[in-house]
């Protein structure tokens, strides 16, 4: 099975955009660049989409490989594909963690976002989002209002009972 990335951490951002990975997150990356080598920098493609997306998607190669087949396969007169080959392949940068562990955030990205000072990073298996961490915050506790599927004063592990257990 492929790594995956966990955990949540907070990391400064310099005034040129560079910010540390996780230690964690980079050997995913590592694992996930068929082309990666010891002592090389892993390549990512980072997802920034247009404006209802406010942080960013970073996939392993071999993550975006998955959705590119999948978005390859629907028709191309099909409106979801087209707009699903604007998200991923068009809205989207493919970079290098450089020598040190960082990313280098080009400032387009970075005010797009709204990221200044800290970046926040969340683990989502196979991503990893890239935030501002009030956003974040703001936007989590949205999500987790109350529906007919969804109490929040749960454990949330009760959830789990029927996928795939």
């Amino acid at each position: 099975m492929a790594r995956r990335f966990r955990g949540e951490s907070h990391h400064k951002v310099d005034a040129k955009g560079r910010v540390s990975i996780p230690a964690s997150f980079r050997r995913v990356l590592e694992s996930g660049d068929p082309n990666w080598e010891s002592g090389e920098a892993p390549t990512l493609v980072i997802v920034y989409g247009g404006h209802t997306r406010n942080y960013l998607e970073c996939f392993t190669i071999n993550a975006m490989d998955e959705v590119e087949d999948r978005i390859l396969k629907m028709g191309r007169g099909d409106k979801r594909r087209l707009a699903l080959s604007r998200l991923y392949l068009q809205q989207s940068l493919e970079t290098n963690v450089d020598g040190t562990g960082r990313l280098v955030l080009p400032k387009e990205l970075r005010d797009k976002i709204g990221l200044d000072g800290t970046a926040f990073f969340a683990g989502k298996g196979d991503t990893f989002e890239v935030w501002n961490p009030e956003t974040y915050e703001e936007n989590f506790a949205a999500q987790l209002e109350p529906d007919d599927d969804f109490d929040p004063d749960l454990d949330p592990a009760v959830y789990l009972d029927g996928f795939g257990g």
